[in-house]
């Protein structure tokens, strides 16, 4: 296909049948999505709980309600009835602004996401309509750039609270999303390019025959990883990090306003989870041994069923890092985002570009895959020659000139030397005048003896 045909494609899309619902179904549609996010995030606070509990052989939760399972909203009213403070030093306005800065954000995100097919496949009081409140042909890009605002809550908690700890974290967490929404976007850039399309319902219609998570393997993991860091989940959850920041940004909060960032935490969780789910994940389609013998799985209110177990197994993977991974360090976070997923992002962007320009040429499958192995063996060549050149210049160097000697802050933070490794001698400045040695107790070793003529002292 042309660049002018994908054009045309690409305006040819059918969202017709969104924005025909009455103002009264579109109420109960809004609610809805509210209720899910409200709901969920009340369970995933318990389950997160008995899991990890779970995993270190504890109890956990098991007093309030059935199973524990009310224990997340009993700690919701006690939150709501503590004693609401404001810092004396807080910039009042933006300190209280801030938690709702953070929150509304997070729910926005769901206002997208299909719940079920396109089409009028439900009846909601006589009522055929849509399994999904809106959508918008640059879906993906509205859900960009609503995650990017709840950042500025987080940023302005920070700063506003007139504290050191609260600004160092609130500006870690502005670090980590400039460095990880770069990896994240390119990985959403990959779906637009195999898809054709920036809707949330065309992705999902798209992949009726494949998941993208096998198509898009690369992008998946890239995606995985980036939405972990966006939230400030463990292990990158350095803007909370307790070890070194008392708490991180929401140090100086209490109640309510507390409240508010962790229920947008948590819903930050279930967003991500749920674009995840719609990307690479098939969305409300039936996983493959079910959709293969039973034709009515993808109909009717099944497919919730479906999308709600992806969005689950995807927060257990939340909670499943949470349990198993430590915390890591700050440097190595921006390593990763900087060093690692944003340069494995664009040369796998480059790498499907390349692929689906072949596609729409009408190469064959099999003349594609040489291409690609062909460019991918010369670039390990070129490597190899790379290195061993690098190599015998640095074997030559050593052996003319003197052996290179020990820098204990070479990778950033010292480290002690290895068996026949000699630390650099330490600059000292030469004493104005000779120090006189002072010990405590009696003179009855070597270094203790008489001083201008007299016995030293006792101390």
């Amino acid at each position: 296909m042309s660049p002018y045909g994908m054009s045309q494609y690409l305006a040819a899309e059918d969202l017709s049948l969104f924005g025909r619902d009455p103002w009264w179904l579109v109420v109960v549609k809004a609610v809805f999505c509210f209720a899910f996010l409200m709901i969920t995030v009340l369970f995933s606070i318990v389950w997160e709980r008995k899991v990890v509990a779970w995993m270190q052989l504890r109890i956990g939760p098991n007093r309030h309600g059935p199973w524990g399972m009310l224990q997340s909203l009993a700690d919701g009213v006690k939150l709501m009835l503590k004693e609401d403070l404001i810092v004396k030093r807080a910039d009042k306005v933006v300190y209280v602004l801030a938690p709702i800065i953070a929150a509304i954000p997070a729910f926005m995100a769901i206002a997208v996401i299909p719940f079920g097919p396109s089409g009028n496949e439900v009846s909601i009081f006589g009522h055929r309509t849509t399994m999904q409140l809106t959508d918008l042909p640059i879906a993906m890009l509205y859900i960009l750039a609503v995650a990017s605002v709840g950042i500025y809550g987080i940023v302005l908690a920070g700063w506003s609270s007139g504290s050191t700890y609260p600004l160092l974290g609130g500006l870690r967490s502005c670090a980590q999303m400039i460095s990880y929404e770069i990896a994240m976007g390119a990985a959403f850039a990959s779906v637009f390019l195999y898809s054709g399309s920036m809707s949330t319902s065309t992705i999902v219609e798209q992949q009726h025959d494949r998941w993208y998570i096998v198509l898009l393997p690369v992008s998946f993991i890239l995606y995985i990883i980036t939405m972990v860091g966006e939230t400030n989940r463990a292990p990158f959850d350095m803007p909370e990090s307790e070890g070194d920041l008392v708490g991180g940004f929401n140090t100086e909060y209490s109640s309510i306003k507390f409240a508010l960032f962790m229920l947008a935490e948590y819903v930050n969780m279930v967003t991500v989870s749920a674009v995840s789910t719609t990307l690479f994940l098939g969305g409300w389609r039936a996983p493959w041994p079910i959709s293969s013998f039973w034709e009515g799985a993808n109909h009717g209110w099944w497919p919730m069923l479906w999308f709600v177990i992806k969005v689950q197994l995807l927060l257990f993977f939340f909670i499943w890092l949470r349990g198993t991974l430590p915390r890591v360090r700050y440097d190595q976070l921006m390593k990763l985002g900087w060093k690692v997923l944003i340069p494995v992002s664009v040369v796998w962007l480059m790498l499907v570009a390349t692929v689906r320009a072949l596609r729409n040429e009408n190469y064959d499958f099999a003349d594609i895959a040489l291409y690609i192995g062909g460019g991918v063996l010369v670039l390990l060549l070129l490597s190899f020659v790379v290195d061993m050149f690098r190599e015998k210049a640095q074997t030559a160097e050593g052996s003319a000139g003197e052996p290179a000697g020990f820098d204990p802050m070479a990778g950033g933070f010292p480290v002690p030397p290895l068996p026949g490794q000699e630390l650099p001698p330490v600059p000292r400045r030469s004493p104005r005048r000779e120090r006189e040695l002072i010990v405590s107790g009696g003179s009855d070793t070597a270094s203790d003896g008489p001083t201008d003529g007299k016995e030293a002292s006792d101390g």
